[in-house]
């Protein structure tokens, strides 16, 4: 593809020869002549000098380059569609394997490829384009929209409902049974009845291994446009706004409440019935066991405003310092107090010499 063509495509200003022949994509180190690569983030400037890509898609403002440049406000977000040019994801051919179970009942939209021993129960509503690739299970009357994709081993569980353009990651589980249990009289756990079901909404990425429960009574929602990356719990009852990030080993207790355009940096943990505002940011290992107002930034465990936990962490580093400190300076009072009692005892004494 020629250089213009593709800044035409993106939507960039172009610096540089529009003729140049594209053929791929790379990072700034990896780039060979032809390719295509970009800088969002300026601690990478120096990399600019020595790569051998033929192009880049740089900001406005990151000043001149030595090699033709495509310019954007969002250099990141430009390359992301640049890849996507020259990787199409790959598609199927429609159709159901032979080994595949798909009930009489089920409902198929066309164009939908269901591959090896996937299994597709009673009452199933899919939409068109869909993709489930092999060892997918898809349990009675889950109600699925157009361009949904399952990788291999993802598992939608009764009567749960996704929306359009929904892709869930190799065993993913959307609908699976939420951690609820009631202790007996003899101090038994009884297991509660999970009836209640999943729902995720439109243009929802799931990715590999994450768990998202149905809800014991009512529903679980997973809302428009977030993404949950591997490994992420999502307990049951709780609802998760729009646009918010659930980074890896994610976990949210039953009943919790995240806004719209959150993000939840690795290994954040929620304790349940809790709130996380609209665009609030939680901080990797944040642990979260009281609610969190809206466009704050917390970390640590309690977690606390980001400014009160760099202070408290720069004094946890001072902590064997001012420990030796305190050990001193209590050296030096019992010193004082071993003297102030000596004068004091030799006081009396010569008090008692004189009267005698």
């Amino acid at each position: 593809m020629k250089l213009g063509e593709l800044a035409e495509r993106l939507g960039c200003e172009l610096e540089g020869d529009r003729k140049i022949e594209i053929t791929g994509v790379a990072s700034l180190a990896e780039a060979e002549r032809g390719e295509l690569t970009f800088l969002a983030n300026p601690r990478y400037r120096s990399a600019v000098r020595t790569t051998r890509a033929s192009a880049i898609v740089v900001a406005p403002g990151a000043g001149s380059m030595p090699l033709a440049a495509l310019r954007t406000p969002d250099p990141y977000y430009a390359f992301a569609r640049a890849i996507e040019l020259f990787h199409p994801a790959p598609r199927p051919a429609p159709g159901i394997h032979p080994t595949a179970e798909v009930s009489a009942s089920a409902q198929i939209g066309q164009g939908a490829h269901i591959g090896p021993f996937c299994f597709v129960d009673d009452n199933v509503r899919i939409g068109r384009d869909a993709v489930l690739h092999s060892l997918v299970a898809i349990y009675r009357d889950a109600t699925i929209g157009d361009d949904f994709t399952a990788h291999s081993h993802a598992v939608v569980r009764e009567g749960c409902r996704l929306g359009n353009r929904v892709t869930l990651g190799n065993a993913a589980i959307v609908g699976s049974d939420g951690f609820g249990f009631a202790r007996t009289p003899e101090g038994r756990w009884h297991k509660m009845r999970q009836a209640g079901i999943a729902i995720v909404e439109d243009d929802v990425e799931i990715q590999a291994g994450s768990c998202v429960d149905r809800a014991t009574v009512g529903a679980t929602r997973i809302g428009r446009g977030s993404k949950l990356d591997n490994l992420v719990q999502v307990g049951h009852s709780s609802q998760v706004g729009e646009d918010t990030l659930l980074c890896g080993q994610v976990g949210l207790a039953g009943s919790s409440r995240v806004g719209s355009r959150v993000i939840l940096a690795g290994q954040v943990g929620l304790a349940g019935h809790l709130t996380v505002g609209d665009g609030a940011v939680l901080t990797a290992q944040s642990g979260v066991p009281n609610d969190v107002p809206a466009g704050a930034l917390y970390s640590g465990y309690p977690a606390m405003e980001n400014k009160a936990w760099l202070k408290s962490v720069a004094a946890f580093h001072m902590l064997p310092e001012l420990q030796k400190q305190v050990r001193r300076l209590r050296g030096e009072w019992d010193e004082l107090r071993r003297r102030a009692g000596a004068s004091k005892a030799g006081g009396r004494r010569k008090r008692g010499t004189k009267r005698t």
